[in-house]
């Protein structure tokens, strides 16, 4: 698990969206980019998260500004939380969980006393030059998509 800090290069990766087709960070070079981490497509939270991304996404167009959203999950179930949400952003898959690992984001949780591994609720902004920005740690799904709106404003503006 790496410990990651604002300024640092983001890692690099490459991953398959819904439709299989590789993304990499590399590619989004000279783009602002929101790599948000989320543990389960369809559950309550992550569908509260990716809607308010959602509703939001035309603010992040108009500043060239790329949004991904990454889980464990498969291509396939992926496709079918864009279909089921209407999301117009793609999701990563890291079945592996390697690149989950590379940016920390996999780590014991603990729910009702039981302690189990999975994917903490974490984002980082990863600026034009690829290194990181803003990194947001326990991220309230609902109020996520303005915060990283009014820091990029203020990233931008500075």
């Amino acid at each position: 698990m790496q410990n990651l800090s604002i300024g640092d290069r983001a890692p690099e990766f490459t991953l398959p969206d819904q439709n299989s087709a590789s993304q990499s960070l590399s590619s989004q070079k000279g783009n602002w980019v929101l790599i948000y981490f989320y543990p389960k497509d369809m559950t309550p939270g992550c569908t509260k998260e990716a809607c308010a991304l959602r509703d939001n996404y035309d603010a992040f167009k108009q500043i060239n500004a790329t949004v991904w959203g990454i889980s464990a999950d498969s291509p396939e179930r992926h496709q079918k939380f864009i279909e089921k949400e209407n999301l117009p952003f793609s999701l990563l898959s890291d079945e592996s969980k390697d690149m989950l690992q590379l940016y920390g984001v996999w780590a014991e949780k603990n729910m009702y006393g039981r302690k189990y591994m999975g994917i903490l609720r974490h984002s980082y902004l990863v600026d034009p030059e690829g290194n990181i920005a803003k990194i947001y740690k326990k991220v309230k799904p609902t109020e996520h998509a303005e915060q990283v709106l009014n820091d990029l404003k203020e990233l931008m503006a500075s």
